[in-house]
């Protein structure tokens, strides 16, 4: 979604978050042991351990794919099972990768990964081409609105790094992508083995005329996928120090889900509807005069208005919507099915409340986009649009105009556990 207005790039946007896809074996975890071996971001230790138990295995050079790998069932069959989280830096970013699974059973642990990323990285192997759960996982990436995609078409090294494959995987998915809502596709042909096209440009290829992953990942331009628009503060928490220095201190703190606050905007009081103006943004660093997506900052008001936990500050010309009656498609991450006119608990930015599954209105092939309205039977890691009803009301965006307030989860109130992620339509 393109906005205007954006804020100057500065130390509040440098990190980036992303996470990889694609089928079993296209080298996932082998390419974010290179990616970050080549940056010189893990340990000589942590090297020799990887150097040894590969050798202890039989295995030809270093596996890289142990550096994301650490689950003993993981080792054990050579796949992903959980999603892998790792951070790195360079002097240009920060980063957070999401290492998830290839397997179908494991779409839960990819929506999960995925969930929060800017970019994803879906590996496709040279000498399979895009096969069934390249465009699974594609398909998710579109729902899940991951602004930028980066094919990576991985062992090239097997192909003789040959062009024509290139080409003929590149128009393949491009043709299938066109179907999807997605804006920013890149392809960049690679072997995580080797370490072609990663952090080094390749000599193996001199036709590929674009940049390193690397050098992708460093450059894109992620400002823009915030909604710097519509302006959305969910109270998190009421900061009152109860100290003769800090007597009638009351901040209200939190992370900004849109928009731009300044001193001094008239804003609206969520669900009171009051209005007020802020009196003063605050971080550890001191006051502000403005703040945006997605910095942490602590806001005051000029009047003493009830404000608290799961509470919204917003602008009084801009609105999100104030619903009971909420349409969510969702991925169900449970073993046990969804139950129509099951109640679970829903948690949405900072506010929490119970609910009740209306109506289960279809279930999703993501291999296809078929809407299967017949089949009202949810298992885990199935996705599916259902309609819910809240006993508070909710603040909600649209998913695809804000991920943050346009997102919630459902916990089973019994076990406490998540057992769905739900965009709102």
């Amino acid at each position: 979604m393109k906005q205007t207005n954006l804020p100057p790039t500065d130390k509040y946007i440098e990190l980036l978050r992303f996470t990889t896809a694609g089928s079993v074996d296209d080298g996932k975890s082998t390419l974010i042991g290179r990616l970050l071996y080549d940056s010189k971001s893990i340990f000589q230790d942590q090297y020799d351990a990887i150097e040894e138990v590969s050798k202890r295995r039989g295995e030809e050079g270093v596996n890289f794919a142990l550096l994301t790998d650490g689950l003993k069932a993981e080792r054990e069959q050579g796949i992903t099972i959980d999603v892998a989280y790792r951070y790195f830096s360079t002097p240009k970013r920060k980063f957070i990768i999401a290492d998830t699974p290839g397997h179908i059973q494991y779409t839960r642990n990819m929506v999960t990964g995925a969930s929060t990323a800017n970019v994803a990285l879906v590996l496709i192997d040279a000498r399979q081409g895009v096969l069934e759960q390249t465009r699974r996982h594609a398909i998710i990436a579109s729902l899940l609105q991951i602004p930028h995609l980066v094919i990576c078409i991985n062992k090239m090294d097997l192909v003789d790094y040959s062009q024509e494959v290139y080409d003929r995987i590149h128009d393949e998915f491009e043709s299938f992508a066109s179907k999807l809502d997605v804006h920013d596709v890149n392809f960049i042909p690679i072997s995580a083995l080797r370490g072609d096209n990663i952090v080094d440009r390749s000599t193996n290829m001199p036709w590929y005329e674009g940049s390193t992953l690397l050098y992708y990942l460093e450059n894109v331009h992620i400002a823009s996928d915030y909604n710097f628009i519509d302006c959305r503060f969910p109270v998190q928490h009421v900061i009152r120090p109860y100290t003769d220095e800090y007597h009638d201190y009351r901040g209200y703190a939190g992370r900004i889900a849109g928009g731009i606050f300044k001193r001094g905007d008239d804003v609206m009081l969520l669900p009171s509807g009051f209005t007020t103006k802020i009196s003063k943004i605050e971080t550890y660093d001191g006051e502000l005069d403005e703040a945006y997506p997605p910095m942490s900052v602590t806001m005051h008001i000029e009047d003493d208005f009830d404000v608290s936990r799961g509470d919204m500050i917003v602008r009084v010309n801009n609105m999100p919507r104030q619903e009971q009656e909420v349409d969510l498609m969702i991925c169900w991450f449970n073993e046990r099915p969804l139950q129509e006119r099951g109640k679970y608990l829903l948690r949405h930015t900072t506010k929490e409340a119970r609910c009740i599954i209306r109506e289960v209105r279809y279930r999703m092939d993501v291999n296809t986009l078929h809407r299967d309205v017949n089949s009202k039977q949810i298992n885990m890691n199935d996705i599916a649009r259902i309609s819910i009803r809240s006993t508070l009301p909710l603040f909600v965006d649209p998913y695809q105009k804000n991920r943050i307030t346009g997102s919630v989860i459902l916990i089973d109130e019994g076990t406490n556990e998540t057992v769905a992620a739900g965009m709102v339509i």
